[in-house]
């Protein structure tokens, strides 16, 4: 197997021979998705590093990774002993990529990268920063390079398509596409032009396999007025036969470049932070023209119909028993380590993440995973994302915390839950990790028991849940919550609690009844151990117009690392009352004895 200098010196000798001065190698598919399949992994390839979210630059003398806050251990240990500098992205002093390839390329140079893979409004901004420099920077977008010395790679692979009822989707596929004709009416768009994995899906009530743990097909749709043209694989959707009552046309996946060259005088609506650069070149140079903005069906499908919200609500019950269930199995599990009735060898962090998939595979309408697992025992869990491997794998003691944050589709919803649980002894816990663990969860309940004005964006409420931290001068180098799709991405926008207006993709906006967004504050202490709390929330209306929240999530939380002094009395109830939902929701569902321990770490704080 090639090392990681083997790969880079080939790259360099393939940039060479095309006269590319850097090369920009994205964490990206031809759709703009958040997560790729395995054909599309070539920082991975290159890099080693495994993370989701990853930018490598490549020159002849320099090689470097940007990543955010999530990453910065996880890569740090990936990148170690090769040649690639990790950029630390947002920290002091780091450039961010655009900032360093205006600096570092001079004129006559040429950037390089593969152009289906590199979102339009990256180029144009990249554009526009080599004009503001002065610098006469040539952009060549028309090399896969990495596809050259990636000899191995694998093939990009259909998967069937499959269908939701009317019973799943409570919104007929017509509808939605003559919904956004109107928007499109309403901006004077002649033409609407998606990439978006999970908007198709959504649009058209498909769902897929063609990205790990992302129930999504890979496509491209292109709607008009009179015309819905679906560009996808003939055999995946073999099995689906309603397509012509929409008026949408299916095409073969890889026509839709040969399709845009024959695109000409259209005002085509689309999102220029998804669709990628080698389309609107293409389009551009048949003379169309662009309204640049959201997709209409972004914020349709972040705003969930009532049948999604009952389906989803019924998701959480069943993935409450399934985490309920394996919570009094940790407990169980933990005492009889302590006690010396343990007689097999320590479980593993990747064997606890199989237990708990096999509980949530208990249930007929479970699908898959929503995410790999993180399954983080100790010093482990101050990696925010991190995923244990058969290198990493770490024994799962009595001596530290440990963090799990899983989740899983079901035919009804999606749902992401993270829960942090003392393994060591109850009498033995350091005051600091139950000072840090009650200081996150006074963060979650305070998101819980928000109350606001219609209008509220996610900043305002990303605060709210920071101040207890804040207060102690601590924080936590993420996002507090991001918005969840329904059986799509776990990850979906435009709602979201940050402290600022995110990676371009995710523009915050106001909270609307129907959302349904996580509430996962933390605290990570490297070579520690991390902490971090996540349910999800409804966005509901209250009775006097302000808007609030609603748990979806029914998990208790440890009671063993809450230090009661240091919860308010509001808080005591926010916490007492969510702990009784959690009894009466999922109670009936469990086994007389995990039922009698439901009840026991649930009895109200006094």
């Amino acid at each position: 197997m090639l090392t990681v200098t083997e790969k880079l010196s080939m790259l360099r000798t393939e940039m060479e021979k095309e006269h590319i001065t850097a090369y920009y190698i994205p964490t990206n598919d031809f759709h703009g998705s958040e997560y790729v399949c395995d054909h599309f992994k070539c920082r991975e390839f290159l890099s080693g590093f495994t993370g989701s979210a990853g930018t490598l630059v490549i020159t002849k003398d320099f090689a470097g990774l940007w990543t955010d806050g999530r990453y910065f251990i996880q890569a740090a240990n990936q990148l170690q002993d090769t040649e690639i500098q990790l950029m630390k992205m947002n920290e002091p002093g780091v450039l961010s990529v655009e900032e360093y390839l205006v600096k570092t390329l001079s004129d006559g140079e040429v950037l390089g990268f593969d152009g289906r893979c590199v979102s339009a409004d990256f180029t144009e901004k990249l554009k526009e920063r080599f004009s503001l420099a002065e610098k006469n920077i040539t952009i060549n977008s028309h090399f896969d390079l990495v596809d050259r010395i990636w000899t191995e790679r694998p093939d990009i692979s259909f998967h069937p398509v499959w269908e939701l009822s009317a019973n799943q989707a409570g919104y007929e596929s017509a509808a939605k596409i003559a919904d956004i004709r109107k928007e499109m009416e309403k901006v004077h768009a002649s033409a609407h032009l998606l990439t978006s994995l999970e908007d198709i899906a959504w649009i058209l009530n498909l769902r897929g396999n063609d990205v790990h743990c992302n129930p999504v097909f890979l496509s491209y749709l292109y709607i008009t007025m009179n015309d819905c043209l679906l560009f996808a694989d003939e055999n995946a959707l073999k099995d689906i036969n309603r397509f012509e009552f929409n008026d949408v046309k299916l095409l073969p996946y890889e026509e839709i470049y040969d399709f845009v060259k024959t695109v000409r005088g259209q005002n085509i609506v689309l999102d220029n932070r998804i669709v990628n650069t080698s389309l609107i070149e293409t389009l551009t140079e048949n003379g169309n023209t662009f309204i640049f903005q959201p997709n209409p069906s972004e914020k349709m499908k972040a705003v969930k119909n009532e049948t999604e919200l009952r389906n989803m609500r019924e998701a959480h019950i069943y993935d409450g028993v399934a985490v309920t269930k394996f919570l009094y199995f940790l407990k169980n599990y933990r005492d009889a380590v302590l006690n010396g009735i343990w007689t097999e060898p320590l479980l593993t962090e990747m064997q606890l993440a199989e237990i708990l998939l096999k509980y949530r595979k208990r249930h007929k309408l479970f699908l898959e995973e929503s995410f790999d697992p993180i399954m983080a025992y100790g010093a482990n869990g101050a990696i925010v994302h991190y995923s244990a491997t058969e290198e990493t794998d770490t024994k799962v003691g009595t001596d530290n915390l440990l963090l799990f944050d899983t989740g899983a589709h079901y035919l009804c919803g999606t749902t992401d839950i993270t829960r942090t649980v003392l393994m060591a002894e109850p009498d033995c816990v350091p005051s600091e990790q139950k000072k840090h663990y009650t200081l996150v969860l006074k963060a979650h309940l305070r998101l819980l028991d928000a109350k606001f004005p219609k209008g509220v964006t996610g900043n305002s409420l990303d605060a709210i849940a920071r101040e207890p931290l804040w207060k102690e001068g601590l924080n936590f180098n993420h996002g507090t919550g991001h918005g969840v799709g329904y059986i799509l991405s776990v990850h979906e926008g435009p709602n979201a609690f940050r402290t600022n207006q995110g990676d371009g993709k995710v523009q915050l906006t106001a909270m609307v009844p129907g959302m349904i967004t996580s509430d996962e504050p933390g605290l990570y202490f490297e070579e520690k151990y991390g902490i971090r709390l996540e349910s999800l929330l409804e966005c509901v209306e209250e009775e006097n117009g302000f808007l609030g929240f609603r748990a979806l999530t029914y998990v208790p939380f440890d009671r063993e690392l809450i230090d009661e002094t240091l919860l308010n009395s509001h808080e005591k109830e926010i916490l007492n009352t969510y702990h009784r939902q959690v009894c009466d929701k999922i109670g009936l569902c469990l086994s007389k004895k995990e039922y009698e321990w439901l009840c026991e770490v649930t009895k109200p704080i006094e």
